[in-house]
């Protein structure tokens, strides 16, 4: 008996409506779905409860489109944890039913499935991000928690395609010391621009 795809479900610590906070798409209206499980270990994230997938609640695919429906933003942001440990093709084919466009954030660390329409590359150094990623981005983030990261991310720049546009992040418990780093650091390369957290410093999701 063939599944049918509103039945299929997925650990979902979190779902939301807000503002996206980062990257190109910023101050755009988004809704958010965190998926749990992440075997990508940072040590320096800020959702370390998404990592045990058992932890979180299955929602069907019909109820996460559902609930994402009531809200008139048509953008939904696939994001965890690490969502690309998913097979995401059930989810990403009803939102696009719904009139949304699929976006994903992902480490890289697994292959990328679903129809999507914006993947952000944000690279970790616990645990490296496949070929496919890499080529599929359509922006890179790299996050610097110290000063040896712009060189790691220049590695990274050199991989993914030519229209990927390029960003620095700080990670947000540095951000006092990186940020005035990264700034120097865009001058001298303007190749890339500055993103920020910008959902945490408004105080919303």
């Amino acid at each position: 008996m063939t599944t049918r795809t509103p039945t299929v479900s997925y650990p979902v610590m979190e779902h939301f409506c807000t503002l996206q906070g980062e990257g190109f798409h910023t101050g755009k209206a988004a809704y958010f779905i965190r998926l749990g499980g992440c075997d990508v270990g940072c040590v320096w994230c800020d959702v370390k409860d998404s990592w045990d997938a058992d932890a979180h609640p299955q929602m069907t695919v019909a109820e996460i489109v559902t609930i994402a429906s009531a809200h008139a933003g048509r953008i939904a942001v696939i994001t965890g944890g690490e969502p690309a440990m998913h097979d995401l093709t059930p989810l990403c084919d009803a939102l696009h039913a719904a009139g949304f466009a699929t976006h994903i954030e992902t480490s890289g660390a697994h292959p990328l499935s679903g129809k999507l329409d914006w993947v952000t590359l944000s690279p970790k150094k616990f645990k490296a991000p496949l070929p496919d990623p890499i080529d599929q981005a359509d922006e890179l983030k790299i996050v610097l928690f110290n000063q040896s990261d712009f060189a790691w991310g220049e590695q990274y720049a050199a991989l993914v395609a030519p229209g990927c546009k390029l960003y620095l992040q700080p990670e947000w418990s540095k951000k006092d010391i990186i940020t005035p780093l990264i700034i120097e650091y865009i001058k001298q390369h303007p190749q890339w621009q500055l993103s920020l957290q910008t959902h945490k410093y408004i105080n919303i999701p």
